[in-house]
């Protein structure tokens, strides 16, 4: 389905009915990198409707010229929210960079908002200070029939380089990757507009959001089938 806002569109996929989910993907890629690994969870699970969104420059949500930074898109995101659930309460899921967005929502709309899972999310900080990433599995002969840029993206995001991981990279990140605005994405947003130029949560001293806060992707799927059921 395609909503039409103010500075683009955005497209997004509704499955079942119940409770809006809102799924908010990384950067890169688009909304079947979270949709083939979070509808299992749901297999013999009511009451949830999944609501599987492509962030502002992905998939198949465009955006014009005047999109040039977090405001921007966090408003596209907004406008979607109000024009496909008016007045409605509805969960949140943010993965990375749609994390940080969910932090962006929750910040404007946190009356509306009943639920809130955070995965890995991005923070509100320019400096940060990340371990060294450790490569923990690497098939040398597997990567060396890729092209450049499959193999140069697989071994950004995977530190388990394996045939396994290689077959979930082509079929559920690798489709993401082809449609994301590469132009709008390489082009400075990062240096000039990456942060929200509101720091979310900054004036808000307590949520009463059942909320679920992941930065170890090993037991993201348990935790959610917990928090859900």
């Amino acid at each position: 389905m395609l909503c039409r806002v103010t500075r683009g569109s955005i497209f997004y996929e509704k499955i079942r009915e119940g409770l809006p989910l809102i799924i908010l993907h990384s950067m890169g890629t688009d909304h079947r990198s979270m949709k083939a690994w979070m509808e299992p969870i749901f297999k013999n699970k009511s009451g949830y409707q999944r609501v599987y969104v492509d962030l502002p420059a992905h998939g198949y949500s465009e955006i014009d010229l005047t999109v040039t930074s977090a405001d921007d898109i966090l408003s596209n995101v907004l406008e979607f929210i109000d024009e496909a659930f008016p007045d409605k309460e509805f969960a949140l899921l943010g993965s990375s960079y749609g994390g940080y967005l969910a932090q962006g929502i929750v910040h404007v709309k946190k009356e509306r908002v009943k639920k809130l899972a955070l995965l890995a999310p991005a923070i509100h900080r320019k400096e940060r200070n990340v371990p060294e990433k450790v490569i923990l599995e690497k098939n040398k002969i597997l990567l060396q029939g890729l092209d450049e840029d499959t193999r140069t993206a697989f071994e950004t995001l995977m530190v388990t380089q394996n045939e396994m991981n290689l077959t979930c990279f082509l079929e559920e990140v690798q489709p993401g990757r082809q449609l994301a605005n590469r132009t709008f994405l390489t082009s400075d947003w990062r240096e000039k507009g990456y942060l929200l130029s509101d720091e979310p949560f900054v004036d808000i001293t307590s949520l009463q959001q059942q909320l679920l806060l992941i930065s170890v992707n090993k037991i993201i799927y348990v935790a959610i089938k917990i928090m859900i059921f």
